[in-house]
């Protein structure tokens, strides 16, 4: 059975701005004002940049994580946005859910530019974040997304060592 007859392939927003339709919270500054356990659902999913860099695939090395240029096989490359958000978890066995314990998780398997880390250890968010400018695309006019990266679907990898990268951003 093919991966598109076994999952149905969910709606895609016609575009990644839709996310970002609640310019009151935008313009509130939520992020620098509440601590990541005090956000609502609504500010908690706003934080995330849409970089699709951890649906990345990982293996750890003696006690590091190393990222590979694997990626999920129901992550688009160019909108950097999951096919199957909504029912991720139940339809992939090893996806992680983003919350306070995988980010504080060590070793760090999130990006460095990740927004949850980033403010999580009392650092702003980059002026690139969506947050920031706005703009959902800022992200990907920043090169910080997976989009235009050399990126392989996880399907049919068995040994991911042979794709560990080591990009800046992550």
């Amino acid at each position: 059975m093919s991966v598109t007859t076994k999952y149905q392939i969910e709606e895609q927003p016609d575009s990644a701005q839709e996310r970002f339709h609640n310019q009151n919270l935008i313009k509130e500054r939520f992020w620098e004002k509440k601590k990541l356990e005090d956000m609502s659902k609504e500010e908690w999913e706003l934080l995330c940049d849409g970089c699709g860099k951890c649906c990345l695939n990982k293996i750890e090395i003696k006690g590091k994580i190393k990222f590979t240029n694997t990626r999920c096989r129901f992550l688009d490359c160019h909108n950097a946005l999951c096919k199957i958000y909504e029912h991720r978890f139940e339809k992939v066995s090893d996806c992680r859910d983003i919350d306070l314990a995988a980010i504080r998780e060590k070793p760090r398997w999130l990006p460095k530019t990740c927004a949850y880390w980033l403010l999580d250890n009392n650092q702003p968010l980059p002026s690139w974040h969506p947050l920031i400018t706005g703009r959902a695309e800022s992200v990907h006019e920043a090169g910080m997304s997976i989009r235009n990266r050399n990126t392989v679907s996880e399907t049919g990898i068995e040994d991911y060592e042979n794709y560990i990268i080591d990009w800046q951003d992550l």
